[in-house]
């Protein structure tokens, strides 16, 4: 009997998922997608870098499946002809204090398995961009940047030429399991499946909710804003510069991020949005779930300074400009120019700590991926042959 398996979401990681279960249980997959299109939300509003696993604690489900994701990312770009250019990343120290870190940080992508990785002194960094500055850094030569959308489209494709179905506009409304399956109420339509797998991105603690399965983690959206720069500026990065991280915070701080289109971003803050789906400032409708979370206050109380910090550098646009010609003194404020963002579904336990790695769950015959932040996209690939293996079989 051939396995009948639902996926809510047409992110990059749902469609991955349903890729594979097509591909190697055989199933028949239908995915749910409340948008109409694929790739509608964190899939489409990145800024399609392919992380190649510098950050990741070795050991840990990030560093694994990034590594793993990264070569079947590549090769399924080359074997589908999609955009994939290895422009490669320095991550830069511009002050003496960040040396131990960066140290750290070449020790833990070599652990990692990055190939190719380089400890640079502040003038051999300049050979490999000649604008920016810093007292040492690391480079990636292989870290690369890809269509993001693109792929996630190409995937959509894969699924429908093993039999499988993308419903478009067909948001979940219901869900209920049974002895004989999970039933899914999905736009105007009911239907049955022997296993439903979640990958809900911003949505997932909805989804969540109508399984039954509210879960010790919600998501708290965060915005990331951007700037670009304009006309002559973007000749002034070649590549990926980015700062050393902070341990606590390694997604923040500004990054410069060359795009397949040759526009630069310059980029992201992270500002608490108090809507899922909130990339306008003046969007709160989720503003009650979004608070009424116990955990996102206890987070709150804990970073309310880096958080106050990272409202300005929204409101502010000098605060950007600063941290940018930390590692590229000659942008001026007449170089950068407003871009669109996006919004990091970043899952947080009710205690507020931030969850760092991934995490998926099973409820019966519910697969929730939980919590899929950055590097999900460059992950994709591998994340799918990861929750294929989890969920449950018939018997």
């Amino acid at each position: 009997m051939t396995e009948k398996i639902g996926v809510v979401g047409a992110g990059i990681v749902g469609l991955a998922v349903a890729r594979e279960l097509a591909s190697v249980r055989g199933a028949e997959v239908t995915v749910l997608e409340k948008e109409g299109r694929v790739g509608a939300h964190q899939t489409g509003h990145n800024s399609g870098v392919v992380h190649a696993g510098i950050y990741y604690p070795p050991g840990s489900l990030k560093a694994r499946l990034c590594r793993e994701g990264v070569a079947l990312l590549k090769e399924y770009c080359a074997a589908h002809e999609l955009p994939y250019r290895e422009v490669g990343k320095l991550v830069v120290a511009s002050t003496r204090a960040e040396r131990p870190l960066l140290r750290a940080l070449a020790e833990r992508a070599r652990a990692n398995g990055v190939p190719g990785i380089a400890e640079l002194d502040g003038l051999a960094l300049r050979e490999i961009e000649p604008h920016a500055v810093g007292v040492g850094a690391i480079h990636s030569p292989h870290t690369a940047i890809c269509d993001f959308p693109a792929v996630a489209r190409r995937l959509a494709l894969d699924v429908s030429g093993m039999g499988g179905s993308v419903r478009l506009s067909h948001p979940v409304r219901a869900i209920r399991e049974r002895p004989g399956g999970v039933e899914v109420l999905a736009g105007k339509r009911r239907y049955t499946f022997d296993r439903l797998v979640v990958c809900g991105g911003l949505s997932t603690d909805a989804v969540a909710r109508m399984a039954g399965a509210p879960g010790e983690v919600r998501i708290v959206p965060f915005r990331g804003e951007f700037y670009a720069l304009k006309g002559a500026a973007r000749d002034l990065v070649r590549g990926l510069i980015y700062p050393v991280p902070d341990p606590r915070y390694p997604f923040l701080g500004v990054h410069l991020t060359r795009q397949l289109g040759d526009d630069v971003l310059v980029g992201p803050n992270a500002v608490l949005a108090l809507a899922y789906e909130g990339y306008r400032r003046s969007n709160f409708r989720n503003v009650r779930q979004i608070l009424g979370w116990p955990g996102t206050l206890r987070m709150a109380r804990t970073h309310w300074r880096t958080g106050l910090k990272e409202v300005y550098g929204s409101l502010v646009k000098s605060a950007f400009l600063h941290g940018a010609r930390r590692y590229v003194p000659e942008l001026a404020a007449a170089d950068l120019e407003r871009a669109p963002g996006g919004v990091r579904a970043q899952a947080v336990a009710r205690d507020g700590r931030l969850v760092d790695d991934f995490v998926v769950d099973v409820h019966g015959k519910v697969v929730l991926v939980r919590n899929a932040p950055s590097p999900a996209a460059t992950s994709s690939l591998a994340i799918a042959r990861h929750i294929a293996g989890i969920v449950p079989a018939l018997v």
